[in-house]
C-alpha cells in the first residue's frame, strides 16, 4: 500500500499509532533542529505540521497527516479534547511562574500594561478583526482576546539573541509571563457570554452564573493548589510520585471544572498553577523543569497537530488582502498605541519605541485560538443557536499568520532596533563567576584585561568587597534565588562557572543554569585535590563540565595562590606556538584560551587548547624567573 492508499483509508490502531509516532517525530524534531540552527521553534514546528498535512496533500492528493479524521474518524471526537487537555496543562504551566510579587518587581510600565494595555489592546485587536479582517464580532472578540499574550518561549531567545538588557528587557519577560493566562481569561469570558447569548438565554441571569461558575473554578484551582502543598509539606507523598501527581491532579481539576461549566476549566488549572506558585512550597524548582518537559511534548504534538489539521482552502482562503490588512493593524497601530498610552510617563522614548513593536505570539496564542475556533464552530452548527459565526474557520489561520509574521519580523529587527536605539548592549555576552575569592577575583581581572566581562556574584558582601574595590562587575545576593531572576541581567553572559569552596553548591548553580544555556556552558571545579575517583562524589550527570582538569580543586588553587601563583596571558604566533607555551611553563595550568572571533573557552577534560596565531591563553602558574634568578639557580645548581 502506498502512502496515498495508506492516507486515504480508513483510521484504524495502526494507522492511529503511525499518526502518534509522525507527530511525536516530527515534533520533537523540529525543537531539536530549532536548537542546532539556532532558529525559532515555533516556525520549524509550525513548517513540520504544514508539510505533512496541507502541503502533503497539494502535492500528493492526500495528506500524510490527518488529525481530524485520524482521531475524529468512525464517530470518535478526540481531537478537540485532546487539544483541550493540552491547553489546559500548558496554562497551568503558565500560571506556576506567575507570582504575584512579579507584578511589584517587573515595575509600573509592566502592571500598566497588564491592567490598562491589555484591555487596551483587546479592544483594539477586536476593530482591527472585525473591519481588517472580515471577521463576525463574536469571533473577532474572542480572537482579539487572545491575540493579548506575547510568548515568554519565544522573547526569551530573542532577549539573548539580541543583547537586550536593562528595563527593556525586563518589560518583554515579564509582560511575556504575567499576560499568558491573563489573554487566556478574556478569551473565556467573552466566549462563555457569546455562548449565551447564541443560545437565547438570559444574559443577566446566565451571566451571574458564569461569573459563580468562574468564581467556582478558581476556588477549585485555588482548592487543588493548596491541598497539594499541604501533602507535599506533610510528606504525605514520596518525591519520586510528586511530579506524577500533579500532572495526574491538572487532568483531574480540569475535568471537575468542566462538569461545573464548560470552558471554567482553563480558568481552574491557570487558578491551580498560580497557588503552587505562590506557596513558596520547598522543591517547585523541580516540578516546574518536568511541567516544562511535559510542557514541550504539549507544545510540539499541538503545533503539529493543529498545522497538519489545516485545510488548503482555508489556507488559501486566509492568504488575502484581509490578512495581511490585519497583520498591519495589529503591528503598526494595536501594539505601539497600547503600549504608548498604557506606558505613558514610565517609558525613555527610545524604550517606548522599541517596545511598542516587539510583541512575539507564542504556543498560547495559537494552542488557545484554535481551541476557542472549534468551540465557535460548534457552537454556530448548533440547532438553538441564533448567531452563525462567519470568521470562526479564519482564526487558526490567522493565529499562524501572527506567529509566523511577529517571529521572524521580530527575531530579525530586534537586534538592529535595539542597537540603533541605543538599548542593546554593545559588548559580547560576559561569563558569570559564582563564588568570590582570591582566585576568582584575579580570574575575573584576567577575563576583562581580554575583553570579556565577568560579573562576580556572591551572598557575603564582605567577600564581594575587593572585587568592588578592583572595579568589577559584581552581583550581592543568591544567584538561585527568585530575586535574581529579576535582578541578575540574564542577557549579560552566556556561561556560568561556579569557583566556591563548596562543591555541592557549585554543582547547584551549574544544574539550575544548564537549562538556560546548555549544559555545554556551565563549569566548575574539581570536586578533589586527587585524579583518583572519589565514590562520595557528586555524579557527573548531575554537576557541571570540570574546570582545567580532575583534582585541581579549591584547596589546591587556593593554596598555589598563596605560594604566588599568579594569571597570565599569552598571545600565540608563529614564532611562538602551543608547544613553545607547554615547554616554557610546564607546570602552568591552562584555563581558558580567547579564540579569534572573541569567544572564550574554557578548558579542562577532554577540552584541551585549540592554539593556533592569535589565540590568546589564559593561564595559572607559578611566576615566570628572571633572568638573574636564571642565573643564581643556575650557579647554585653548579
Amino acid at each position: 500500500m502506498n502512502h496515498m492508499d495508506f492516507a486515504l483509508a480508513g483510521a484504524g490502531s495502526g494507522e492511529l499509532i503511525f499518526a502518534c509516532a509522525l507527530i511525536g517525530a516530527l515534533g520533537i524534531g523540529a525543537q531539536w533542529l530549532a536548537w542546532r540552527l539556532q532558529a525559532p521553534a515555533i516556525v520549524l514546528m509550525a513548517l513540520a505540521g504544514l508539510a505533512a498535512g496541507p502541503l502533503w496533500a497539494v502535492i500528493f492528493g492526500a495528506p500524510l497527516l490527518d488529525p481530524e479524521r485520524v482521531f475524529n474518524g468512525g464517530g470518535n471526537d478526540l481531537l478537540r479534547p485532546i487539544v483541550s487537555l493540552a491547553v489546559a496543562v500548558i496554562l497551568f504551566e503558565g500560571g506556576l511562574v506567575l507570582k504575584f510579587e512579579n507584578l511589584r518587581d517587573a515595575g509600573a510600565a509592566v502592571r500598566r500594561m497588564v491592567f490598562i494595555g491589555g484591555p487596551m489592546a483587546w479592544g483594539l485587536g477586536t476593530l482591527a478583526a472585525r473591519y481588517a479582517a472580515g471577521l463576525d464580532w463574536s469571533s473577532s472578540i474572542v480572537f482579539a482576546g487572545v491575540m493579548v499574550v506575547t510568548g515568554p518561549t519565544v522573547i526569551m531567545p530573542l532577549l539573548r539573541q539580541s543583547k537586550l538588557g536593562g528595563k527593556a528587557g525586563q518589560f518583554l519577560k515579564w509582560e511575556g509571563i504575567v499576560n499568558d493566562p491573563v489573554g487566556a481569561l478574556f478569551a473565556v469570558a467573552s466566549f462563555e457570554i457569546i455562548r449565551v447569548a447564541a443560545t437565547g438565554e438570559s444574559i443577566l441571569g446566565k451571566g451571574a452564573m458564569i461569573v459563580l461558575a468562574a468564581g467556582m473554578g478558581v476556588a477549585l484551582g485555588i482548592a487543588f493548589g493548596w491541598a497539594m502543598v499541604r501533602a507535599f509539606r506533610a510528606g504525605w507523598t514520596p518525591e519520586y510520585l510528586k511530579a506524577p501527581i500533579i500532572f495526574a491532579s491538572i487532568i483531574l481539576c480540569y475535568a471537575l471544572a468542566e462538569q461545573i461549566e464548560k470552558e471554567i476549566g482553563l480558568v481552574a488549572v491557570t487558578a491551580y498553577g498560580m497557588t503552587l506558585a505562590n506557596s513558596r512550597l520547598a522543591g517547585i524548582a523541580e516540578l516546574r523543569k518536568f511541567k516544562e518537559d511535559i510542557a514541550v511534548l504539549l507544545v510540539s504534538g499541538v503545533f503539529v497537530i493543529l498545522t497538519a489539521n489545516l485545510r488548503p482552502d482555508v489556507i488559501k482562503d486566509a492568504l488575502t488582502w484581509r490578512t495581511l490588512a490585519f497583520l498591519l493593524c495589529m503591528l503598526f497601530i494595536v501594539r505601539p498605541l497600547s503600549v504608548w498610552i498604557a506606558t505613558f510617563g514610565t517609558l525613555k522614548r527610545n524604550e517606548a519605541l522599541l517596545l511598542g513593536w516587539i510583541a512575539p505570539r507564542g504556543i498560547v496564542a495559537v494552542a488557545v485560538s484554535s481551541l476557542f475556533a472549534t468551540l465557535l464552530e460548534d457552537l454556530g452548527r448548533r440547532g438553538d443557536s441564533k448567531f452563525y459565526f462567519s470568521g470562526a474557520e479564519q482564526i487558526t489561520p490567522l493565529a499562524f499568520a501572527m506567529v509566523f509574521v511577529t517571529v521572524v519580523l521580530h527575531g530579525f529587527t530586534i537586534g538592529p532596533l535595539a542597537r540603533r536605539l541605543g538599548l542593546a548592549r554593545k559588548e559580547k555576552p560576559g561569563v558569570l563567576l559564582v563564588g568570590v575569592n582570591p582566585w576568582s577575583i584575579d580570574l575575573a581581572k584576567v577575563l576583562r584585561d581580554v575583553g570579556i566581562e565577568p560579573i562576580l556574584a556572591d551572598n557575603n558582601w564582605r567577600r564581594l568587597r575587593p572585587a568592588r574595590e578592583a572595579g568589577l562587575n559584581t552581583f550581592f545576593g543568591e544567584v538561585l534565588s527568585e530575586d535574581a531572576e529579576v535582578r541578575l541581567d540574564h542577557s549579560a553572559f552566556d556561561q556560568v562557572v561556579g569557583l566556591s569552596a563548596n562543591e555541592p553548591y557549585n554543582a547547584l548553580v551549574s544544574g539550575h543554569f544548564a537549562p538556560e544555556l546548555g549544559r555545554h556552558k556551565v563549569y566548575q571545579l574539581s570536586a578533589q585535590d586527587t585524579e583518583d575517583e572519589d565514590p562520595r562524589a557528586i555524579g557527573m550527570g548531575t554537576r557541571g563540565r570540570t574546570l582545567i582538569k580532575r583534582g585541581r580543586g579549591y584547596d589546591s588553587l587556593i593554596r598555589d595562590h598563596y605560594r604566588g601563583w599568579t594569571f597570565g596571558k599569552t598571545k600565540l604566533t608563529e614564532e611562538y606556538d602551543l608547544k613553545d607555551f607547554r615547554e616554557d611553563r610546564p607546570k602552568s595550568d591552562i584555563v581558558a584560551e580567547l579564540r579569534l572571533d572573541g569567544t572564550i573557552m574554557f578548558l579542562g577534560p577532554n577540552r584541551e587548547p585549540k592554539g593556533g596565531e592569535g589565540v590568546t591563553l589564559i593561564s595559572f602558574g607559578p611566576a615566570k624567573p628572571t633572568e638573574s634568578e636564571k642565573e643564581l639557580a643556575s650557579a647554585q645548581a653548579g
